[in-house]
C-alpha cells in the first residue's frame, strides 16, 4: 500500500517561507512507532497523519509528531492539515466550519477568504492557563541576553492552551534577534522536549516580533500553539492595548529566513486576564505532492 503525502508551508502567503508541514492523507494501519519514524524522516518540526474521526460529526482525527515525540496539540499542524483536507476534498466543498480531533480534544476550525483570494484558516484554542514565573536573570542567561533587555515591568511566565511555553517579553526586535538557542542551557532550564521558550517584543500597534526555541527544535519558524497564549500575555502586561476584541499580527521566523505572519484574535467579556475566546489564523501554500512508500 502506498499513501499520499502533501508538504505545505503554513502561516505564509508565499511558498518556501512560513513553517513546513508534511501531511499523510491516510494513517490507517500505521503503528505509532512507524509514524514516529516517518516524522523523523521528514525532519520538519511536525508531521501529521489523518484518520477517520471518532465522532462522525467531526472532519477527521489528526495525530501530530515532531521528529522525536507525539504532540497532543499544535498550531501550524492544525492549520496546515485543515487546509489539506479542504484542498483534497476531504471535507465538503464550501465548508466554512469543521472540527478536528486532536490529543487535547476537539479543535474547531473556521475558514474565511482573504482580500487577495487566499483562504485563511482559524483554529480555536482550548482554555488558557497562566502558570509559574521564572527567575529573570536565569532566563536572560539561558537565551544569551542581558537582563536589562527584558521588559522591566513584565515577568517571564508560563502560559498554555494545551502546550506550555515560557513567554519572555523583550525590549525590542533587536533584542529578540540577539537571543541564542542553546540546547544545553534550554535543557537545564527545563528538560522537556514539549516545552518552548517564546521570545517577543512590540513591533508597533497590535504587532509583535517573535522567535521560539525548544529543547527538541533549535528554532521554530511559526508556532501557532504558542501564539494564542502570546496574545493574552501581551495584553496582560500592556504590550498590546486591551479591548473587548483584540486583533494582533505576530511576525516569526524572519531571523531564520522563513518569515511567517500569525494572526491572533482575542475576546474579553470582563475584567479578568483570561480571554473568553482565542483564535489563531493563517494562510497556507502548497509545495509538494507525493507518495509515501509502504512500511
Amino acid at each position: 500500500m502506498t499513501r499520499q503525502i502533501r508538504i505545505v508551508d503554513v502561516f505564509t502567503e508565499k511558498p518556501l517561507a512560513g513553517n513546513q508541514l508534511a501531511v499523510v492523507l491516510d494513517g490507517r494501519g500505521l503503528e505509532t512507532e512507524v509514524m514516529q519514524r516517518v516524522a523523523r524522516e521528514m525532519n520538519f518540526s511536525e508531521t501529521t497523519f489523518i484518520f477517520p474521526p471518532d465522532d462522525p460529526a467531526h472532519a477527521a482525527r489528526v495525530r501530530i509528531f515532531t521528529p522525536v515525540i507525539e504532540m497532543p496539540f499544535a498550531g501550524h499542524p492544525t492549520i496546515g492539515t485543515a487546509w489539506v483536507l479542504l484542498s483534497e476534498g476531504l471535507v465538503p466543498q464550501g465548508t466554512t466550519e469543521f472540527t478536528l480531533e486532536e490529543g487535547v480534544g476537539p479543535v474547531p476550525v473556521r475558514v474565511e477568504s482573504t482580500s487577495n483570494g487566499l483562504l485563511r484558516l482559524w483554529m480555536t484554542h482550548p482554555n488558557l492557563r497562566f502558570g509559574e514565573t521564572y527567575d529573570r536573570a536565569l532566563v536572560a542567561a539561558t537565551i544569551g541576553v542581558s537582563e536589562s533587555e527584558l521588559v522591566a515591568d513584565a515577568p517571564t511566565q508560563v502560559a498554555s492552551t494545551g502546550l506550555p511555553f515560557l513567554y519572555v517579553p523583550l525590549r525590542d526586535a533587536r533584542a529578540v534577534d540577539a537571543a541564542v538557542s542553546d540546547h544545553a542551557r534550554l535543557r537545564a532550564l527545563k528538560d522537556d522536549p514539549a516545552f518552548g521558550v517564546f521570545l517577543f517584543a512590540s513591533a508597533g500597534e497590535n504587532r509583535l516580533y517573535s522567535r521560539m526555541f525548544s529543547v527538541d527544535t533549535p528554532e521554530d519558524p511559526a508556532t501557532g500553539s504558542a501564539s494564542g497564549p502570546l496574545g493574552a500575555v501581551a495584553v496582560k502586561y500592556g504590550l498590546v492595548r486591551r479591548a473587548p476584541e483584540v486583533s494582533i499580527v505576530s511576525e516569526q521566523g524572519t531571523k531564520m529566513g522563513r518569515q511567517s505572519f500569525i494572526h491572533i484574535n482575542l475576546a474579553y467579556s470582563d475584567g479578568g486576564d483570561i480571554p473568553t475566546r482565542i483564535e489563531v489564523g493563517g494562510t497556507v501554500m502548497p509545495v509538494l505532492s507525493g507518495t509515501l512508500s509502504d512500511f
